[in-house]
């Protein structure tokens, strides 16, 4: 156990968020997810919501800062955002105008691309979101001026 980490980020899940650098994508996918298809890796989160496993992210990892989404959902049928999707986005903490929406098989596409899957016990579709990573500034996280 280490202090000050979230519980939900066990040491495969930690390693890999470590890994990522400035500007790499991860998916938080739902259960349904083809997420060994998709993913090269796929690190596994069952019995966890989607949301829950969000929030535990980005308690380590920043958003990208960046023009353009630095939260990216999968679109409903129907393109209704879903209780899921308002839960997802509430967790990872974006503005509304860094997060974005993409067709299923955009997404599919895009997370073909991702550094990594993180594949839920989310049970509910829709369930899924790609974040992309912004800097670690060690001046800004400990008050300093650069």
């Amino acid at each position: 156990m280490l202090s000050g980490i979230h519980p939900i980020l066990h040491g495969d899940l930690l390693a890999a968020l470590d890994r990522l650098g400035h500007g790499d994508e991860l998916v938080v996918a739902d259960a349904n997810f083809p997420a060994h298809r998709v993913g090269e890796v796929v690190v596994e989160a069952p019995a966890l919501a989607a949301a829950d496993v969000v929030a535990a992210i980005r308690t380590v990892v920043p958003l990208d800062g960046y023009e353009g989404a630095s939260v990216l959902l999968m679109q409903a049928e129907g393109g209704e955002v879903l209780p899921v999707q308002h839960e997802l986005v509430t967790a990872a903490e974006a503005a509304p105008d860094r997060v974005d929406e993409l067709d299923r098989f955009a997404f599919y596409d895009r997370a073909i691309g991702a550094q990594l899957v993180v594949r839920t016990g989310e049970l509910r579709p829709y369930g899924n979101l790609i974040l992309r990573k912004g800097v670690v500034n060690a001046y800004e996280s400990r008050g300093a001026a650069r």
